[in-house]
């Protein structure tokens, strides 16, 4: 489960049990860069509007409208969802 949130050099709390690991602790939020996003349609500014991005790391979310491409957006790993900005 914790695979899509895991990037180069992050550091993480594993516990292991006579050498091999059982479980990987992630931090609460995690920045990610986005690589794909979809175009925001003029006009669709109602509130709450959303559209899909992907991630570095190949996760889809949910964001706002004004993410593009490029940005560092910040994920909370417990529910996968778009926290905000980094």
């Amino acid at each position: 489960d914790a695979l899509p949130f895991l990037t180069e050099g992050m550091q993480l709390d594993v516990t292991e049990y006579e050498g091999e690991a059982l479980e990987v602790e992630l931090p609460v939020t995690v920045e990610m860069k986005v690589t794909q996003a979809e175009s925001a349609v003029k006009g669709d500014t109602a509130t709450g509007a959303t559209k899909n991005v992907v991630l570095a790391t190949g996760l889809q979310v949910q964001v706002p409208l004004f993410v593009s491409v490029g940005n560092v957006i910040r994920i909370d790993t417990r529910s996968g969802k778009y926290v905000g900005r980094a």
